[in-house]
Formats: C-alpha cells, structure tokens, sequence
C-alpha cells in the first residue's frame, strides 16, 4: 500500500526503501522520473555510455542488458517495455557503430592500452607483463585480454594477489624478483605498484633487450613515483612513456568522445522518434481492432434481428429497409453524440476529425 493510491513512482520508491531499509524522504531526494518521450530518451542514452561517469562506458550496456534478462526471466517486462529495451539496445549499437564514442581512451588503463596498439597492431603475436596488482593493472590486464593479446604476465610483490589476477585472465603469476628472468619474454611491460623505489633499471632493461636481439620493447610506467628508471628511455629499442605522457592522450580522448557524444545525441534522437511512432501505430492497431469488432457485434446483432423477422414471414423488403436504418442508427450514434459534445466545448478539432474520416469536404 501507498500513500498516493496506485501512483507507481511512489510504489517503486516505497519498495526500494523497504527492500534496503532505507528512509523513504532519503530515497526520494536522491532519485527521479521520467515519463514518455523523456524515459524512452533517458533509458537510450544510458545504453549509449552517454550518462555514464565515464562518457562512452561500454559496460553500463551489458549491465542493462544483465537487468533486462533477469527480468525476462521473473516474468516483469511488459510488451511496451520489451520494445524500450529492444529499441535502446538497437540505438546503442548503431552509436557504436556509427561514432567514435568508445574508442578514444579516457582512462590511464585505456591509454595504456592504446598507446600499445599505435607500437603493435596486431596483438594476437604479443606477450605483455604487467607490474603490480592494482585496480589500474587490473584494468589494464581486461583491455588487453579484449584487445586479443597473446600471453599475459602478471608480477607482484605478494604472489597469491598476483595468482588471483592471473587466475581471472589467464595469465602468468611470478614475484616481483622474478622480472630480470622474464623481462626479455615481454613485448609489452605496463607497470603500476606503490614502490618508493624503482622496479625496473636500465640494466635489466638492456640484459633484456640482448635476449631479444634488440627486437623493441614498450613500456608504460603509471606509478608515481616511477617504476622504470628515466634512464631506460635512453635505450634505442624501447619506447618509454610515463603518466604525464598518457594525460595527453586522455585530453585528447575526451575532446574526440564528446564530439563523438554530439553525434550519438542525433541518433538517440531518431531512436525515440521510431519508438514513439512505433508506440502510436501499435495504439492505432488496437483502436482499430476494438472499433472493427464493435461493428461486426453491431453487424450480427441487427443481423440476427433481421434474420428472425424473416422467419417470421415478415415482408422482406421491410427487414431490409430496417436493418439498413437500425445499422445506419447504431454506427451513427457515437460520432452524433461526439460531435454534439464537441460543439458544446467548442472543439473545432473534434468536428475536423469527423470530417476527415468520413471524407464530408469532398
């Protein structure tokens, strides 16, 4: 029950609070309601990343997609909401399919990540070690894992956190004191621990480097303070960047996702134009379905009538003239009584509408 009768914003805060032992002013003051065209567009753009802290978030999809099936799944979807989540989830992919909105980084780990990708464009042939066990390494570890990197290393300075990284994406648990054995193996080394002191030398770097036969390496130290000695950068077969290299591409990343945000804002737009009208064609089906079968009960109940008389012996050519007035009667008898109402409101509209379906100008 709720104070506001069968108000359904009221319904639903009243579950959350109740279901989270929450207040309900507490609930109220931090949430909202959109209506009609407001929550086709809003439930659109949060499919499109475009409310999403991070502009273009890729995951708020699947996560909409997750709350749509559990859903489905208690029977808690409406016919009306099945065609929202369908129409969004089809906006979403036309926005990423048609912008840019995902691809420029606007994270460290994405960064990372894709300043690898400008050294190496085919991941698929690359190992990458990655250097502590962060929430930034662990981020970095998922992008490269999408990004179809070949072999992952993980080293830490407690094993057991680096193995239940590794155990997530299949990579390769190791100490921090195992690096020097595993370095030259790594075409990509991303590092972020909390050491006050370095992890990587550029002796290490250059024993590595040897191994390798001077095939290139890229590093990316995130830590501050760093990881990997300045000096590394001196090496002739290593590209070294460091966080302040990645703020620019981050900027740049933002610039590009907002223009490309601009034009995801259009397609939304056209998405809640075909929803809506989608919506209208659907209500028109149904008036024209229950108007159709008002008039045949009409139909075969003057029918039945008419029938009877003639049973009856009735002349026929009066049964027919009956039937043909009662059913001229009956069919009228709704847009008489509208079209009288709509006079006395004075709602010329009302009378037009009249006009236009039975073609009376012309």
């Amino acid at each position: 029950a709720t104070n506001n009768g069968d108000d359904p914003e009221q319904i639903v805060a009243n579950w959350l609070a109740q279901f989270h032992a929450l207040d309900i002013e507490d609930v109220q003051q931090h949430s909202y309601c959109r209506h009609t065209d407001e929550a086709a567009r809003h439930m659109m753009r949060v499919a499109c990343g475009l409310d999403s802290l991070v502009l273009g978030e890729p995951q708020i999809l699947g996560q909409l997609k997750s709350s749509y099936s559990v859903a489905q799944q208690y029977d808690t979807v409406s016919s009306h909401l099945n065609r929202l989540f369908h129409q969004s989830f089809n906006t979403a992919k036309q926005v990423r399919t048609q912008t840019a909105i995902g691809e420029s980084p606007v994270s460290v780990a994405f960064a990372a990540v894709s300043l690898a990708r400008q050294i190496f464009s085919d991941f698929s042939q690359q190992t990458a070690l990655l250097i502590g066990a962060g929430e930034t390494i662990e981020l970095v570890a998922k992008h490269l894992r999408e990004s179809g990197v070949k072999q992952l290393m993980v080293a830490n300075r407690t094993l057991e956190r680096a193995e239940q990284l590794a155990m997530e994406f299949g990579a390769k648990a190791m100490l921090l004191s195992d690096i020097p054995e595993q370095l030259h193996n790594a075409d990509i080394v991303i590092s972020s621990t909390a050491s006050q002191l370095p992890i990587l030398g550029k002796g290490v770097v250059e024993s590595a480097l040897k191994q390798r036969k001077h095939r290139l390496m890229f590093m990316v130290d995130i830590a501050v303070p760093r990881d990997i000695e300045a000096e590394v950068d001196d090496l002739d077969d290593v590209y070294l960047y460091t966080v302040d290299d990645l703020k620019d591409v981050i900027e740049e990343g933002r610039r590009s996702r907002q223009e490309a945000a601009r034009a995801a804002e259009e397609i939304i737009d056209g998405g809640v134009v075909e929803f809506l009208q989608k919506e209208k064609a659907l209500d028109a089906v149904g008036t024209i379905r229950e108007f159709r079968s008002k008039m045949e009960t009409i139909r075969d109940t003057e029918l039945a009538k008419a029938m009877a008389n003639l049973e009856k012996g009735q002349d026929p050519e009066q049964v027919l003239q009956r039937l043909a007035r009662d059913l001229s009667n009956k069919m009228m008898h709704g847009p008489t009584i509208y079209l009288k109402q709509a006079s006395i409101e004075e709602q010329e509209q009302g009378a037009q509408t009249v006009q236009d379906i039975y073609e009376l100008n012309k």
